[in-house]
């Protein structure tokens, strides 16, 4: 019985990634953002909970990439759609689609490549990308900013999301020792997160988490071009 916990907080992922999606088609969209943030909870506490108990399994492997297509592909694109990009029209709706199309492509290839890549994530991570739509979108509720303003802005920064993650970009996973950190990508990372936090000081909390996940999302590809440049001179 010990997979049973495991197994729930990746269950919890998925409802919450459901209960996102109905906040969405109600018009929620504080709340559709607030439940993809608790379903990232979920998804890393049912990894920690399977190793910590030694109840990892390959059940447990394949409901967790279902889960997080829902809840991390699925739901931020149909946000996205829903919050914004619907007044793009074709454009808007192919965004979406591309959203969830790559996040799906980037779970299978991680799975595939389980075994083989180490050290470092390639791609941006799907809960990543999911994240970044719903903290800008409680940004943007917190700030009354309408994306659509911005013109192609908007869609254009989700299909470039989307890119990452199904790219080659390495993107530390902190969890082992591979990808080498320059200091340089360290402080062009300090430097974007301390801008965002100044941008967003009127919404603290609201500007931390869009901070984090964009600054990660810019970090990886500053750190990879570093690595390029270094491995090219060699």
């Amino acid at each position: 019985m010990k997979w049973l916990l495991p197994n729930a907080c990746t269950a919890a992922n998925l409802f919450f990634g459901m209960l996102s999606i109905l906040s969405t088609y109600e018009g929620n969209f504080f709340y559709a953002s607030i439940f993809i943030l608790l379903a990232l909870i979920a998804d890393g506490l049912d990894g920690r909970i399977a190793r910590a108990l030694n109840a990892a399994s390959e059940l447990g492997k394949e409901m967790d990439s279902l889960c997080d297509l829902g809840s991390f592909g699925i739901a931020p694109a149909f946000l996205a759609y829903a919050f914004c990009m619907n007044n793009f029209e074709m454009l808007g709706k192919a965004a979406a689609i591309i959203f969830a199309l790559c996040g799906m492509w980037r779970l299978a290839r991680f799975n595939v490549n389980a075994n083989i890549v180490h050290g470092f994530f390639m791609g941006l991570a799907i809960p990543a990308g999911g994240c970044i739509i719903a903290t800008t979108t409680l940004l943007f509720l917190a700030m009354n900013i309408q994306p659509d303003d911005f013109g192609l802005v908007y869609p254009i920064a989700v299909i470039i999301v989307a890119y990452l993650m199904v790219s080659h970009v390495h993107y530390p996973n902190f969890k082992e020792k591979g990808e080498k950190i320059y200091l340089v990508a360290k402080i062009f990372a300090a430097a974007i997160f301390a801008s965002i936090i100044y941008l967003t000081k009127e919404f603290p909390v609201q500007g931390v988490l869009t901070a984090i996940f964009a600054t990660y999302a810019v970090f990886g590809i500053v750190n990879s071009l570093i690595a390029l440049m270094n491995r090219d001179k060699l």
